[in-house]
């Protein structure tokens, strides 16, 4: 039987909690209001530049996003995006541009949601991973899918629509499965990727395929990459992950099977892992765990009972 724990209060899965602003969406069409919204002296405005923006650090020792009122913002015609409103009514707007403004002091720097959003509020973090994923789909979706003409911008962001055949395009995002799977014993299963560092273990992962449920790509993935058949699949929490658009949606699993054969290719080496045997490889340095912004990191401790180190 398998013993599951809740996290340590202070280990929530980044990128995934309230943040405290309403999208909004209902706004988004309309450009009367946008406008009016734009011209508010309240209204806050950050750049987004290739999954980059500029974060600062506070005087009391927070990090906040370095926004501007509206009119100090950096002039755009279309790359202008509606995030949404506090519940103040701030209205928060990102611009994508070619690069990121001039550093506004000197502890003002560039940081991408790796480090940003371990560092943020959950306010700030969710401003910033809503810029960043629809700055990537902006970047990747120019040109229509049906007939090759270029598209336009619309919605605050939103939607691409296509001048030639009418065609709408929305944000797309990839949903992939991540996975803590334990055997009869209560080990876990961790592996390691080909790309990762020399001793970096973390859940087993993929993409969902079409046509397939979430549990089916939970077994699929599993058998794949380490030849561990799964029988019980639990969903436990989901995290927005725009490297460049994927969904994580996070799973306990119920290995039926412990022999592990992984598949060469994505996956380089798997072990079973007993609590005291992953405390005892973290200490040494043997094992290193997945980095703090994961929800892997998550879904491992829900098992092992506690913090993993840092």
């Amino acid at each position: 039987m398998t013993t599951w724990t809740e996290p340590a209060a202070d280990r929530p899965i980044k990128l995934s909690g309230a943040s405290g602003i309403d999208r909004a969406a209902h706004h988004r069409l309309d450009e009367a209001w946008l406008s009016a919204a734009w011209s508010h002296p309240s209204t806050r405005v950050f750049v987004v530049s290739g999954g980059q923006a500029l974060i600062d650090d506070t005087p009391d020792g927070r990090t906040e996003l370095v926004m501007t009122p509206a009119f100090e913002a950096p002039p755009t015609e279309t790359h202008r995006y509606f995030l949404g409103q506090d519940e103040d009514g701030v209205a928060y707007f990102a611009l994508q541009k070619d690069a990121l403004p001039g550093r506004i002091d000197q502890s003002a720097r560039p940081a991408g949601l790796r480090e940003a959003g371990l560092l943020l509020s959950p306010r700030d973090a969710g401003l910033l991973v809503h810029a960043v994923a629809l700055e990537n789909w902006q970047r990747l979706h120019r040109f229509c899918s049906r007939c090759g003409e270029r598209t336009v911008i619309a919605a605050a962001g939103h939607i691409r629509r296509c001048p030639a055949c009418g065609a709408e395009h929305y944000p797309r995002t990839d949903p992939a499965v991540i996975m803590l799977v334990t055997d009869e014993k209560d080990r876990a299963l961790l592996g390691r990727q080909m790309h990762w560092p020399e001793g970096r273990f973390s859940t087993l992962a993929g993409f969902v395929e079409p046509g397939e449920s979430i549990e089916q790509a939970v077994r699929r993935e599993v058998a794949e990459e380490a030849g561990v058949l799964v029988g019980a699949v639990e969903y436990i929490a989901s995290q927005p992950w725009p490297f460049p658009s994927s969904l994580m949606l996070g799973f306990r699993a119920q290995a039926l099977s412990s022999d592990i054969q992984v598949d060469g290719e994505e996956i380089h080496e798997a072990r079973w892992f007993s609590r005291e045997e992953l405390r005892a490889a973290f200490e040494s340095g043997e094992v290193l765990p997945p980095t703090g912004i994961s929800i892997a990191a998550r879904l491992i401790e829900l098992w092992y009972g506690e913090s993993l180190p840092s």
